[in-house]
C-alpha cells in the first residue's frame, strides 16, 4: 500500500510511519485497542485485535536512502524486548487466556510517498531460543 508522504526527520518519520501502519491495519478489519503503549522502559508500538487474537505490532520506518529494511531492524534483541513488554501487558490487562501474537509493520519512505507492508507472526517465542522460555 502506498501512501503519500514526504522527508521528514527521524521522529517524524516514525511517527508518520505508525500512522501509515494503524491506518492500513484499520482498513484490513484489525482494531487498534492501544498506541506506544509503555510499561517502564518497555513499549509495544501498537497492540491491536484481529478477531479473537490479540496482535502486537512493531512498526519499523526507514527513509528514503536508508541501509537496510525495516524488517532487518528486528533482531533478536528487539524480539526479546517485545516479547518481555507484552508479557507485562498481558498481565496488566489480565488476558493471559487470549490468543496472541506478534507481527511487524515495515514502513518505507520513498519520492512517492510510503510504502507499507505487513509481516503476520513476525516472529514467535521459539525464535528467540531460551530467552522465549519466561514466557
Amino acid at each position: 500500500m502506498r501512501i503519500r508522504g514526504r522527508n521528514l526527520c527521524a521522529r517524524s518519520r516514525g511517527v508518520l510511519g505508525e500512522d501509515a501502519a494503524a491506518r492500513y491495519l484499520e482498513s484490513r478489519g484489525f482494531r487498534v485497542l492501544e498506541r506506544n503503549w509503555r510499561s517502564r522502559s518497555w513499549e509495544l508500538d501498537l497492540v491491536c485485535r484481529q478477531g479473537d487474537t490479540l496482535v502486537f505490532v512493531e512498526v519499523k520506518t526507514r527513509g528514503t536512502g536508508s541501509l537496510g529494511t525495516p524488517a532487518d531492524a528486528l533482531n533478536r534483541a528487539k524480539m526479546t524486548s517485545l516479547a518481555k513488554a507484552a508479557s507485562l501487558y498481558l498481565s496488566e490487562k489480565g488476558l493471559w487466556d487470549v490468543p496472541c501474537r506478534f507481527d511487524l509493520v515495515a514502513v518505507m519512505q520513498s519520492p512517492d510517498g510510503l510504502d507499507v507492508t505487513h509481516y503476520p507472526d513476525a516472529f514467535d517465542l521459539s525464535d528467540l531460543g531460551n530467552a522465549g522460555r519466561a514466557w
